[in-house]
């Protein structure tokens, strides 16, 4: 882009900026229609989920051994086996729960750096499974039908962060039955499990909160961005990491006025959000990252650069009404689709995105509120009910294949 062009952007980003700035302090706007009244249903009273008391080695332990697992983007395994325990959902009484939920926690081994290692995740869950169906009969008459289980490493039960290893992986053939919570979502792929409830990555609330800056802060940044462009430790050649979209971002913008785009992480992170019209949410190594929860929580428009994204409560939360596509292939247009929004369907994004309950169906707070992340799985979990007869095994009938997939994932844990 020449630099007349640019003068003559940055010229119409500003008189873009100028009636939103004005607007700072925005009306909320209440989700209209089915999706709206979805986000607002109350999941007590319609399910009843028994939690199966495991060893602590399979989840507590492993906290214990390394707190940082607490607020990693992975956490949602930790806090949603604690939200059940007092959940009043949760029935002591086997008998009569609808669902069974096995609470392990598959990415709490973490390297010196604390990133979740996915080597050892499919023994433990094998183990897990192995106990639950010696101990109780609920596994054994369904193959695990009636059980959900979060797995939230970057490309769910396929568990690897590396796509190509991922998909040569497959999902974990014990749990080829079980309905899957997990943060990964992408249409047509072998790592999405059919029936799967996607759901936010973590981002802790409390740190989140303390970063608020006053509504009548003006935004004016147009478009933001901090993170990796290359992931030249896992992707020297630069081939596969974010399929060159992060890349491209970097290419034809670092030098835009209109794009604050860096490496570079400040302490102004979260208040920079606040400032900022649009925050890209490109892919990484999968398709989804914490600045997607980050965007909406800080009422930042998400520019989402990820083809065929399953995004989280996907039937609650409007998101082509809240946020803006762009096609992977389109990057080299950043400037030009966001420019050529309308000023009045900015605003409405905003006011969507300032109405509390947006906010609350992406995060998962302790202690849990009313419509928050965990109270949308439990609706998922619902709507879900009641369990179709043919998930009942017949005496003696097997569907699963205890000795399917990779040799090294069936050695002992």
């Amino acid at each position: 882009m020449g630099k007349e062009i640019w003068v003559v952007a940055l010229l119409l980003s500003q008189a873009l900026l100028l009636p939103i700035a004005q607007a700072a302090e925005l009306h909320t706007e209440r989700i209209s229609g089915s999706a709206g009244d979805v986000l607002e249903d109350d999941p007590v009273g319609r399910l009843k989920v028994f939690v199966y008391n495991l060893p602590r080695k399979y989840n507590k332990k492993m906290v214990d051994k390394d707190s940082r697992c607490l607020t990693h983007m992975f956490a949602t395994e930790i806090f949603m086996h604690r939200f059940l325990l007092s959940s009043a959902v949760r029935t002591l009484d086997p008998e009569e729960a609808d669902w069974f939920y096995t609470p392990v926690y598959t990415t709490c081994d973490l390297t010196p750096g604390g990133h979740p290692l996915p080597f050892k995740s499919p023994r433990i869950m094998r183990s897990a499974i192995q106990y639950v169906a010696m101990n109780w009969p609920y596994w054994n008459r369904t193959d695990g039908a009636d059980h959900f289980f979060v797995t939230p490493h970057d490309f769910g039960a396929c568990f690897h962060y590396q796509e190509e290893t991922a998909i040569q992986r497959g999902i974990l053939h014990l749990l080829k039955r079980a309905t899957l919570v997990q943060t990964f979502g992408q249409r047509n792929h072998v790592c999405l499990k059919e029936g799967s409830i996607t759901v936010p990555p973590y981002a802790p609330p409390q740190k989140m909160q303390a970063h608020l800056v006053s509504p009548s802060t003006p935004r004016s940044i147009f478009v933001y961005f901090r993170g990796l462009f290359y992931d030249v430790n896992n992707d020297p050649e630069g081939g596969y990491y974010a399929r060159g979209a992060r890349a491209s971002v970097w290419e034809n913008f670092k030098s835009n006025p209109l794009f604050d785009i860096s490496t570079d992480h400040p302490p102004t992170y979260y208040e920079d959000m606040q400032r900022s019209v649009f925050c890209l949410c490109p892919l990484g190594w999968a398709p989804w990252s914490p600045r997607l929860v980050e965007a909406v929580v800080f009422g930042c428009i998400p520019v989402i650069i990820a083809d065929d994204i399953v995004l989280p409560f996907a039937d609650a939360i409007p998101w082509e009404e809240i946020a803006v596509f762009v096609a992977e292939k389109d990057v080299p247009s950043l400037d030009t689709i966001l420019t050529s929004i309308p000023a009045e369907v900015i605003l409405r994004k905003q006011r969507l995105l300032a109405n509390p309950s947006m906010k609350q169906a992406m995060l998962f707070p302790q202690p849990a509120q009313a419509g928050d992340a965990f109270h949308q799985i439990l609706n998922g979990l619902a709507r879900k009910l009641p369990h179709d007869r043919r998930v009942y095994l017949k005496p003696g009938e097997k569907v699963l294949n205890w000795t399917a997939g990779p040799i090294g994932d069936l050695k002992p844990w």
